[in-house]
C-alpha cells in the first residue's frame, strides 16, 4: 500500500517509528507536511495540492499527526483525502471533536461514559459561583485545547481557583473546571486504542510535586493491566468520536474508572518503552486489515 503519513516532525520519535513500520512491513510510506498542503476547488476536480504535486488518488491510507496550532486545516485536509475516498486512521470529524476538552467531553456524555465532574462557562462569575458543584478544592483547571499537560493548572483553594479562573478568563482562554479525585494520587492510565483493540497500557505517575503524570512533564510510566471496564470506556469513546487510532486517558476513583480525554494524536514513545508493545506495527496491520476488507 500506499500510506500518507501527516506530521510537521518526521524526525520524531512516533514519526519516525510509524514510517518505519510500514516499509519494514513492505509499504510506501511517505511524510507529507499538512501544513504545506493546500485544497484547490472550483475547478473540473478538487486538487489536493503539496509542492505542485497533485495528491488526489495517490494513497490507499493516511496516518493524520495533527499539531494542536493546525487543528482545522489539518482536519480539512484530512476531509478532502476521505471525499477522495481514501481511508484515515482519524476521521477528519473525530480530530475536530477531540481536539477541545469540552467538546469531546460532552459528546461523550451524551453516550453516559463516566467522567469527572465538570464546570465550564464564558465567564469568570459563572465559573467561581458553581464550584461548590464540584466539592470541596483542590480544583483542576485546564485549558480546553492544551496538549502534553500544558494548560492543567491545581488550585489548592478555592481563592487560587477565583484569581486563576478569573486570569484565564481575562485573557479570553476557554477553560474548563474539574473536580480532584484525591485517590488517585497523582496517576491516571493511558489506553492506545488500535481499531477494535486496546493494543497497549501503562499508568503514568507524576514525580515530586508535580501532579501532572504526563510522561512529557516528567512522569514515570509503567506497563499496567486495564480492567474490562477501563478497556470498554477507551474503545466506546473512541469509535464514538471517529478514531480508529487514539490515546484515552482514564483515572482510578472510587466511583470507578472515569474518563480525562481522548488524543487523535497519541505519542508512541512513552507507551512503547513502558509496555514492549510495537504500536507503530500494530498501526500499519490495522490499515492493512481495513483496506483489504473495505
Amino acid at each position: 500500500m500506499d500510506i500518507a503519513l501527516f506530521t510537521t516532525q518526521i524526525q520524531s520519535y512516533s514519526s519516525r517509528r510509524i514510517a518505519e513500520a510500514g516499509v519494514k512491513l513492505g509499504h510506501y510510506v511517505e511524510a507529507i507536511d499538512h501544513t504545506r498542503t493546500l485544497v484547490a476547488l472550483g475547478g473540473t476536480h478538487p486538487q489536493l495540492l503539496f509542492e505542485n504535486e497533485d495528491l488526489s488518488g495517490q494513497f490507499h491510507a493516511i496516518i493524520p499527526r495533527i499539531g494542536a496550532n493546525v487543528t482545522r486545516h489539518g482536519a480539512a485536509i484530512v476531509k478532502q483525502f476521505e471525499d477522495d475516498g481514501c481511508y484515515s486512521t482519524a476521521h477528519s470529524k473525530g480530530i475536530l471533536r477531540a481536539r477541545n476538552k469540552v467538546t469531546a467531553l460532552q459528546f461523550l456524555a451524551q453516550r453516559k461514559i463516566p467522567m469527572p465532574k465538570t464546570l465550564f462557562a464564558m465567564n469568570a462569575y459563572g465559573l467561581r459561583s458553581q464550584l461548590p458543584l464540584l466539592g470541596k478544592p483542590p480544583y483542576i483547571i485546564k485549558v480546553q485545547e492544551g496538549t502534553q499537560g500544558i494548560g492543567v493548572i491545581l488550585a489548592e483553594s478555592q481563592a487560587a481557583a477565583h484569581s486563576t479562573i478569573d486570569a484565564l478568563c481575562k485573557l479570553d482562554t476557554p477553560i474548563m473546571v474539574q473536580e480532584f479525585i484525591a485517590e488517585s494520587k497523582g496517576t491516571d492510565i493511558r489506553m492506545f486504542v488500535v481499531g477494535d483493540k486496546v493494543v497497549a497500557s501503562m499508568k503514568r505517575q507524576s514525580g515530586g510535586d508535580e501532579f501532572r503524570a504526563n510522561f512529557h512533564r516528567g512522569g514515570q510510566v509503567t506497563a499496567v493491566k486495564a480492567t474490562e471496564a477501563e478497556m470498554d470506556i477507551a474503545l466506546t469513546a473512541a469509535k464514538r468520536l471517529g478514531l480508529d487510532v487514539a490515546g484515552v486517558d482514564l483515572i482510578r476513583s472510587k466511583r470507578g474508572p472515569l474518563l480525562l480525554e481522548v488524543n487523535a494524536s497519541p505519542g508512541l514513545q512513552g507507551i512503547e518503552h513502558a509496555t514492549g508493545m510495537d504500536v507503530a506495527a500494530a498501526i500499519i496491520k490495522w490499515i492493512e486489515k481495513h483496506v483489504e476488507t473495505s
